[in-house]
């Protein structure tokens, strides 16, 4: 089987994107840990496969990690997915909205940067104490689509992320489906520094749009910033939360907005 793909990133987040308007495809876990290998397939954190919408959408995002495991969303994964679907329509698109299974996402094009709307965030929880390999962690946490665990530090650069990020990720609070782990320094206020342990890649990635989200809304929980947050990742890029400010606890009009970059396109033998 020959698979033609797109490879796109975002903020330094990669991604094989694959073109599957007509149902054609079906591949296997395996298969799909197998493009995303760095050694033996194309090498991504992740795949993005356009399918036809089912509820009301203009298409639908499946998103599934380097692991092979469906997740529910991924913040730079949608705007590469709202990239591509307009490269699809050869650039004539202003607007889509798509169906993911953290809900409805919509996408609007601003050259190469991409802005999206978030679904709304759930789960909030501030403080808590937990035990992580050894070490006390003051955690906050919230669903910005899928689970995330957030830690503010003072020295970024020291942190050990995927020890610390591992513990967090399989920790007995977050069981069973686990949690996405971020480490964020406050740069100035509005502008935090975050790295990010990926759950189902199991490391560190150079950006995490989801995690951005979810550190960007913690900050303005512990400080007030308003909205925008500019948010630096480890790849160098910094791209953009927005929000509405919380009633009632709940945000809205969360997006985020930042580079959406095609790399290559290719062939692949399956």
């Amino acid at each position: 089987m020959t698979l033609q793909f797109t490879k796109m990133n975002g903020a330094g987040n990669d991604f094989v994107m694959l073109d599957n308007r007509d149902l054609s495809l079906s591949l296997s876990k395996a298969q799909i840990e197998q493009l995303c290998d760095r050694h033996r397939g194309i090498g991504a954190d992740g795949l993005l496969a356009v399918e036809p919408a089912t509820e009301g959408g203009d298409f639908k995002m499946r998103y599934y990690n380097a692991d092979g495991g469906e997740a529910e969303m991924c913040g730079n994964g949608a705007r590469c997915f709202g990239r591509y679907v307009n490269r699809l329509h050869d650039d004539k698109l202003e607007k889509i909205k798509f169906e993911t299974l953290a809900g409805m996402i919509s996408a609007e094009f601003e050259g190469d940067q991409v802005r999206i709307n978030m679904s709304v965030p759930h789960s909030l929880k501030l403080d808590q104490n937990l035990p992580v390999v050894g070490t006390d962690l003051t955690v906050h946490s919230v669903n910005t689509g899928v689970p995330h665990a957030v830690v503010f530090v003072e020295n970024l650069a020291d942190v050990p992320v995927h020890d610390w990020g591992s513990g967090l990720r399989y920790h007995e609070a977050f069981k069973p489906k686990g949690t996405n782990a971020n480490f964020a320094k406050v740069v100035a206020p509005g502008s935090i520094s975050i790295r990010t342990y990926e759950r189902g890649v199991e490391g560190e990635t150079l950006a995490c749009g989801t995690g951005m989200v979810a550190c960007a809304l913690i900050h303005h929980e512990l400080t007030g910033a308003p909205s925008p947050v500019s948010v630096l990742v480890k790849g160098g890029d910094t791209l953009h939360v927005g929000f509405e400010e919380p009633t009632k606890g709940e945000y809205t009009n969360v997006t985020l907005f930042g580079p959406a970059d095609f790399v290559f396109t290719g062939s692949v033998q399956l």
